[in-house]
């Protein structure tokens, strides 16, 4: 019998060390490492590894090319972010939070490919049969219930079923609550997730196997379990969104047959997810059109997308004021609100400011800095920012924003820290996807090149669009301290 000594190992980077400690020598983390048993080699062992004969290297030039024959899910959206769809044989890793749409997804995806003809297996190991039947009752379509599955947490069940059955496309759901006998520890430690996807693994690529691995996320919102499950796989997907929210978005971090710019926008609704085609015209016909609101010309991937940008500025009751930024990094908000400061005059030291992304999109891209400062200097003033391009009318047949207040302004562009407006990735196709809708002209790094001049040509088109008749603009509040560098626009 082999001996068994403790290894402790960390829970988010897999570190091993022999001794417990309260922070990872690898991450730096704390209270990450957890005991585990592991079998020490054989000195027979060590010396057969010692005699292993050398293998000897090939050139890459001589290396065959192997072309991939993909397997579409029949889901348009999330054969766009896998890179044209499921390669056989390949691990696919989807985390998102509890009840956002994860086993949805992938029931439509079997039910699909059933249909097509192939061969699938759902293995659940979080719920019954029954529970995924009544799932599967809600999609259209009678594919759903045709979809074999099976109830087990056992690894070495679920694998001879696989050498058995021997599928196309499996999903697992979810790789954290599979356990192994010979193994020690609970389902879900990092013993037990590592061994158990590496084994998953094996049988995938020895029986091509496309295998669809759901995983449970953190409360931070990161995939839960050591860092080599990220590794092991060849596709890591982020489930994002909001479950009070209908939006969902589906983006890679990680794909070795694909790109990783890609994302994919889908809508919750009673018989399962819908793809969004075209978001941009749901966003652009949602914009308020008040102060504090612009339409950002955002790329996801290689798809351009206009969201709304809104941000509210208040008098603050605290010594430190508030900042509260959802859908975007927190600290570039914080550095655009210095800018401004610095460079425009728009002093909020002493506001509250709130800044959000409307439809729960979450922007990553460096290209939202124009579109926050221009909301902020619009909430600021109490000025809305009107663009030119369709008249009033709200949106005509062809999806195009109108109103009575004009349509939204449209923005672009990177803010540099002397206050300069940098150019970003694939102007043209933002510019294209903005007159699309009618949005007339757009506020970006060629046509103002510096940040006082996006707001004097923001300015100039807001008043202009505002009557003499209207209501007085309202004079900004305590909170705001002005130099007037752009304030005589």
């Amino acid at each position: 019998m082999p001996r068994v000594a403790p290894v402790h190992v960390c829970s988010a980077c897999g570190h091993e060390t022999t001794r417990w400690a309260g922070q990872c020598p690898g991450c730096g983390e704390w209270n990450t490492l957890v005991e585990e048993s592991r079998a020490l080699p054989s000195a027979r062992r060590g010396s057969a590894r010692g005699r292993s004969a050398a293998v000897s290297p090939v050139p890459l030039g001589a290396v065959a090319a192997e072309g991939h024959r993909r397997l579409s899910t029949g889901v348009g959206e999330l054969d766009t972010v896998l890179g044209g769809g499921l390669v056989p044989g390949a691990l696919v890793l989807i985390g998102g939070a509890p009840g956002i749409g994860k086993s949805t997804l992938t029931t439509m995806a079997l039910a699909n490919l059933e249909a097509a003809g192939r061969r699938t297996l759902y293995v659940s190991a979080e719920e019954s049969a029954a529970q995924i039947r009544l799932r599967a009752e809600r999609l259209a379509g009678d594919a759903a219930l045709k979809i074999p599955v099976i109830a087990e947490t056992a690894l070495e069940t679920v694998c001879a079923t696989l050498e058995r059955e021997r599928p196309e496309v499996c999903v697992i759901d979810s790789v954290q609550t599979l356990h192994s006998a010979e193994l020690t520890g609970a389902p879900g430690s990092v013993g037990q997730v590592r061994d158990v996807a590496g084994e998953v693994m094996r049988v995938a690529k020895q029986l091509g196997i496309a295998v669809l691995l759901v995983g449970h996320v953190t409360k931070d919102g990161a995939l839960a379990g050591p860092r080599v499950l990220e590794h092991l796989v060849d596709c890591v997907l982020q489930f994002e969104g909001e479950r009070e929210r209908t939006y969902r978005t589906v983006r890679a971090v990680k794909n070795r047959f694909g790109s990783t710019n890609e994302v994919a926008v889908f809508e919750m609704r009673d018989d399962g997810l819908v793809e969004v085609l075209d978001a941009s015209a749901r966003f652009v016909a949602e914009a308020t059109r008040a102060p504090g609101s612009v339409v950002l010309c955002s790329m996801e991937g290689s798809r351009p997308l206009l969201v709304e940008v809104q941000a509210l500025v208040s008098r603050s009751e605290l010594v430190a004021p508030r900042r509260v930024v959802s859908g975007l990094d927190r600290n570039r908000v914080a550095l655009v609100l210095a800018v401004l400061g610095r460079h425009a005059g728009i002093g909020l030291g002493a506001s509250d400011v709130f800044v959000n992304v409307v439809g729960g999109v979450r922007v990553e891209e460096p290209g939202v800095d124009l579109a926050v400062a221009l909301a902020v200097a619009s909430a600021a003033r109490g000025v809305p920012l009107i663009g030119g391009g369709a008249g009033a009318g709200g949106v005509d047949g062809g999806g195009r924003a109108g109103g009575a207040g004009g349509v939204p302004l449209a923005c672009f562009g990177e803010l540099g820290l002397t206050g300069e407006l940098r150019t970003v990735a694939h102007p043209d196709r933002r510019l294209g996807e903005a007159a699309k809708f009618g949005l007339g002209s757009v506020v970006e790094p060629t046509s103002c090149p510096t940040l006082a001049a996006a707001l004097a040509s923001a300015f100039g088109r807001g008043r202009a669009a505002v009557p003499a008749s209207s209501e007085p603009r309202p004079t900004p509040h305590a909170g705001l301290q002005t130099t007037g560098r752009f304030d005589s626009v």
